[in-house]
């Protein structure tokens, strides 16, 4: 009946090695998620770019020809693709390296630094339209950035 020869299906404890623990502690630097972060938000700007710009349709399709229409496509992708990669990539940049220094100067990891970063983001990008438009861009951003945090719930 019970059997003292039943194996635990746990595997041993294993510590982290050297290489790993360095690993960690490189990814836990906010220069280093900042630049991760804007590097990986242009990248998903150049898809959404190239995205919405092959689906910008010309006023003059009826008169083009199909070489006229493939340029224009790929004139229109390529310029969404520049435009949304810059906006992707400042955005993650800037969320990225406030989250990262307000989760470390209040050692704390929960909801309170992403609604900093998302208002500082949002307000940041909105800023050159005039203080009403900051004050909307933080508050929608803030709550954009709760809203896919609790979403995510890790």
């Amino acid at each position: 009946m019970g059997d003292s020869n039943s194996q635990d299906t746990t595997p041993p404890y294993r510590p982290p090695s050297f290489e790993e623990i360095r690993a960690q502690d490189m990814f836990n630097n906010c220069a280093v998620r900042t630049v991760m972060s804007g590097v990986m938000g242009g990248g998903m700007g150049v898809l959404m770019g190239a995205l919405f710009g092959a689906l910008e349709v010309p006023l003059q399709t009826d008169t083009m020809t199909t070489k006229q229409h493939f340029i224009y496509q790929a004139r229109a992708m390529g310029s969404k693709s520049k435009s949304m990669m810059k906006a992707f990539a400042v955005m993650g940049a800037i969320f990225s390296g406030v989250e990262c220094v307000v989760e470390k100067a209040r050692a704390k990891h929960d909801v309170t630094n992403t609604t900093i970063a998302g208002c500082v983001t949002g307000g940041s990008l909105s800023a050159r339209a005039g203080p009403q438009a900051a004050c909307l861009g933080c508050a929608g951003f803030a709550a954009f950035s709760v809203a896919i945090e609790k979403l995510l719930d890790h």
